[in-house]
């Protein structure tokens, strides 16, 4: 069996023998090893020893023939590619050859790679697109890409959208990591729908909330499920429009029970996580990541009690000792680089995360009871939101703000927050901590109703 040094060897001193050995090989294990290892091709290499093997019985070796054909970039290979892209039985055969077209960035392929951008295969579309786009000047080309922008594969739209919209500015009045100043640091008392009316378009930086619970606690009743869903809609549709682009909503919620009205009738099991996530979705929000926050078994309710007595099957009930934290983002055709880049260099160092972090997508952290709050955010779960979803100087928002943790965390990790709350007690509950002098701006928070919140977006208009 040949080695990676004899082969390079061959490659750079002896091609004949090379091909000799490609032509004499019956092992596809060998065959297989040799085109997999070339690398780069030195000038004049001749592709044609490549051919017999792009009719190979091994999916693998035409895989590899393919690609090699591509690295020759001989004109003269079009056809053949452009056959095993129409023909091959095996799906990465054929974008590898729709990509070997692509890289020869010859107009005489521009033809064939159009062919393919009603392929049934959204990669070989994609490929053909990659191949395409370095021809976009082309007024031809660029209207058959256009088109694309309402195909029915997200990555496809995706793709043309930021191909095509690179020059689109946000529509935002301020700068990136600039919030309207009426907003930061302040909580208003109120509906968070009517709140929002106020706040400017893209002013937010984070969103981090756990919504009210559905119809389980004495605070939140709905007449509807459906309600219920459509009352956080309207809430994250408007948190949509008050975001600044591509940034972040993480929304902490779990599954929540609706108890029983007698011993005749049964309890009802509420999936809120899932049957929110796809209304985020067409509001605008992308799915990023779920993380999961566990807590002890020893701090929530026991299930288990019934069946712990009598085991019988279908009876059993886990006991529910995780919440979801679904973290979205808001579309955006840039990518994080971008978001990333509008922060100055003094920023990012100061807000980068030091020593160890969670690595994974389970938080354990233990629950924290309060006498005001019936379900309060422990500060470890928001501090480690803020920090891992903001930059220093950002402006953080809580819908609900509750009992005003997030407030907290974001005042301790030098950030501005922004929080309505409906609930009179719970205002004054935070009263209690954010009514202090605030370290990193040297002010206490401001409390303000409906109305003179309303003020006071008055006032900041020009």
């Amino acid at each position: 069996m040949i080695t990676k040094d004899e082969l390079n060897r061959l490659k750079q001193e002896n091609l004949s023998e090379l091909y000799k050995l490609l032509n004499g090989s019956q092992e596809n294990r060998e065959v297989l090893f040799v085109l997999e290892n070339l690398g780069s091709l030195p000038n004049g290499f001749d592709g044609d020893v490549f051919v017999p093997f792009t009719r190979h019985p091994n999916d693998d070796i035409r895989f590899w023939a393919v690609k090699n054909i591509g690295k020759v970039a001989d004109e003269g290979d079009l056809k053949l590619l452009n056959d095993a892209a129409q023909h091959d039985s095996d799906s990465m055969v054929r974008r590898e050859a729709i990509s070997s077209i692509g890289r020869m960035r010859s107009p005489k392929a521009k033809k064939i790679l159009s062919s393919f951008l009603s392929d049934a295969d959204p990669k070989v579309v994609l490929q053909a697109i990659r191949g395409l786009l370095v021809f976009k000047g082309d007024a031809e080309i660029q209207n058959k890409l256009l088109q694309l922008k309402d195909h029915p594969n997200e990555t496809i739209q995706s793709v043309i959208r930021r191909e095509f919209s690179k020059n689109e500015k946000s529509s935002s009045a301020e700068p990136h990591p600039v919030s309207p100043e009426f907003l930061r640091d302040v909580v208003v008392q109120g509906d968070v729908r009517e709140v929002l009316k106020y706040v400017p378009d893209e002013s937010l930086h984070l969103t981090f909330t756990s919504p009210p619970y559905y119809n389980a606690r004495d605070y939140s009743i709905y007449v509807s499920y459906n309600a219920y869903l459509d009352f956080l809609e309207e809430v994250f549709n408007e948190v949509h429009r008050v975001t600044k682009e591509g940034r972040f909503l993480i929304v902490n919620t779990s599954p929540v029970i609706v108890p029983r009205v007698s011993r005749a009738h049964a309890s009802k099991r509420y999936p809120i996580p899932f049957d929110l996530h796809a209304r985020l979705v067409n509001i605008g929000w992308e799915f990023v990541d779920d993380i999961i926050w566990l807590k002890p078994e020893s701090s929530v309710k026991n299930r288990n009690a019934g069946f712990l007595q009598h085991r019988k099957p279908l009876a059993y009930k886990p006991n529910a000792v995780t919440e979801y934290l679904m973290v979205y983002r808001k579309q955006t055709d840039q990518l994080l680089d971008w978001n990333m880049r509008q922060y100055d260099w003094d920023t990012v160092e100061e807000s980068k995360i030091k020593g160890d972090y969670e690595t994974s997508n389970v938080w354990k952290i233990d629950p924290t009871f309060d006498r005001v709050h019936s379900a309060v955010f422990p500060l470890e779960l928001c501090n480690r939101v803020v920090k891992f979803y903001s930059y220093k100087g950002d402006l953080i928002f809580d819908p609900f703000g509750g009992s005003g943790t997030l407030g907290k965390a974001a005042r301790n990790l030098n950030r501005h927050f922004f929080l309505t709350e409906q609930e009179p007690k719970y205002v004054e509950r935070m009263k209690a901590d954010l009514g202090k002098t605030n370290l990193f701006q040297g002010e206490s928070a401001r409390f303000l109703t409906l109305e003179e919140f309303a003020v006071e977006r008055a006032k900041e208009k020009p």
